[in-house]
């Protein structure tokens, strides 16, 4: 038995009265994040200028604190006069988006602090009108309502028809094995959705296999290579949907569209134009979503562990000729998946390290090449003559990898511009990583390699 927070996500059918109340809740979220966001970027505004005069620290104006609780207690405290209209929503709309603006001015604070690990947070910025709408609910009646399973409750907003039933979590909640936490509301693919954050008990059996482990290479050409041989076909949902997509937008570019400089209204064909690109948009995502669950599904309902690489996907990314197919797989969806989905079962998810040579290296001696290009799709073992398909052979690395406790490293030839030999050793010894990554002369303990999710 494992206790989690899950989402349970639920299409809704609202009425056109709901859907302005809906708006309204969505818009006022955005207000008050941009109210305590221009509060904030003024009073670090006065603080700059009077460093720059000469003040000392305690000559200086009172910084504001970020807190959501102090965000929360000066928007109540002036809400009348800069929203007169408050009453009109729900609190929570006006307090989740004062906590939206608390949660990105701390990450932008340990950001720069190095207190975050990761790429650098920028300082929140204002949220538009276009920008996507959600609302966020803790407190209120909110949760599941009436006896057909189709219905849910919001504050103030109250009963709203789902378009699907609600029975999955409906029998959770009446078997006293689930609790909703939270709820949001938001606009997504032409539809409003409710997303209820509820805290349940599992119980998901074990493994088949539960001391089994899988290696998995992820890839273009195939969408999952496994260390057991099978491969997964990428169904290319993305590329299949091409041919419509750009007939849309042929189509789209044909009619009045929104001008930003002259202010012009689009056209109500642009806007049905738009609509059906949406569509066709949240189809190939819920396709590519869907055959990535069942993957994942399968390999932690069969296996004990599972092993995956920590792909550079934004640098894969930066290709401009392979951006659109590395987009269409889906890898950080999978490595999520797989994570959340072996802890259910009492299993693990282990990432081996961004710089480890699965491609590189010889699945049967352990030898690493210095260069291996994209092109060359089979591995060819200069030292024992191994023959084997790259995808497999990467995928056997990983598997190996949870039991070895060592990789041998072989040099075959020399790669791009090598460092100094001393230095190299040095700094392979402390940090386990090359400095250059041409440099292929490293060894490392798999523990170094090897980082467990779960």
């Amino acid at each position: 038995m494992t206790a989690v927070v899950q989402a349970y996500q639920f299409a809704l059918d609202p009425t056109p009265e709901q859907e302005a109340m809906l708006r309204s809740h969505c818009g006022a979220q955005r207000y008050a994040f941009n109210w305590g966001l221009a509060r904030v970027k003024a009073n670090l505004g006065q603080r700059e200028a009077e460093k720059s005069y000469g003040l000392t620290a305690d000559d200086l104006t009172p910084a504001l604190s970020w807190s959501a609780w102090s965000l929360r207690n000066d928007w109540n405290q002036a809400k009348t006069g800069v929203a007169p209209w408050w009453a009109e929503n729900s609190k929570e709309a006006y307090a989740g988006g004062l906590a939206n603006l608390a949660a990105g001015l701390a990450n932008w604070k340990d950001s720069r602090s190095g207190q975050r690990k990761g790429p650098k947070v920028r300082f929140p910025r204002f949220k538009g009108k276009r920008a996507g709408l959600s609302c966020r609910f803790t407190t209120g009646a909110f949760g599941l309502a009436g006896a057909g399973r189709r219905h849910g409750q919001l504050p103030r907003i109250g009963v709203i028809r789902t378009h699907e039933s609600t029975r999955k979590l409906a029998r959770r909640l009446d078997a006293g094995t689930a609790r909703i936490c939270s709820a949001v509301v938001s606009f997504r693919r032409g539809r409003w959705l409710v997303s209820f954050s509820v805290e349940i008990t599992r119980q998901d059996p074990a493994a088949v296999h539960p001391t089994g482990v899988v290696g998995v290479d992820l890839g273009i050409k195939s969408l999952a290579v496994l260390s057991t041989g099978e491969v997964v076909p990428n169904p290319r949902h993305l590329e299949a949907a091409q041919r419509d997509l750009r007939r849309l937008q042929r189509q789209a570019a044909r009619r009045h569209g929104l001008d930003k400089r002259t202010k012009a209204v689009p056209s109500a064909g642009w806007r049905k134009t738009q609509a059906r690109i949406a569509r066709l948009h949240a189809k190939v995502a819920c396709a590519r979503r869907d055959g990535l669950h069942k993957l994942s599904a399968q390999l932690t309902s069969t296996y004990g562990t599972v092993v995956v690489e920590d792909l550079n996907v934004a640098g894969m990314m930066s290709n401009r000729r392979l951006a659109r197919h590395v987009a269409g797989v889906g890898m950080a969806e999978f490595r999520r998946q797989v994570a959340y989905k072996a802890a259910w079962r009492g299993g693990r998810a282990a990432v081996a390290d961004r710089w480890f040579p699965s491609s590189k290296t010889c699945s049967g001696c352990g030898a690493v090449k210095a260069k291996l290009r994209l092109s060359e799709r089979t591995f060819i073992c200069g030292q024992c003559g191994l023959v084997l398909d790259r995808d497999l052979n990467a995928a056997l690395n990983l598997a190996a990898l949870v039991s070895s406790r060592s990789w041998r490293v072989t040099e075959n030839e020399p790669g791009g511009n090598p460092c100094k030999t001393g230095t190299r050793l040095a700094a392979g010894t402390a940090t386990g990583r090359p400095l250059c990554r041409s440099t292929p002369c490293r060894e490392a303990t798999a523990h170094d390699t090897l980082s467990h999710v779960s």
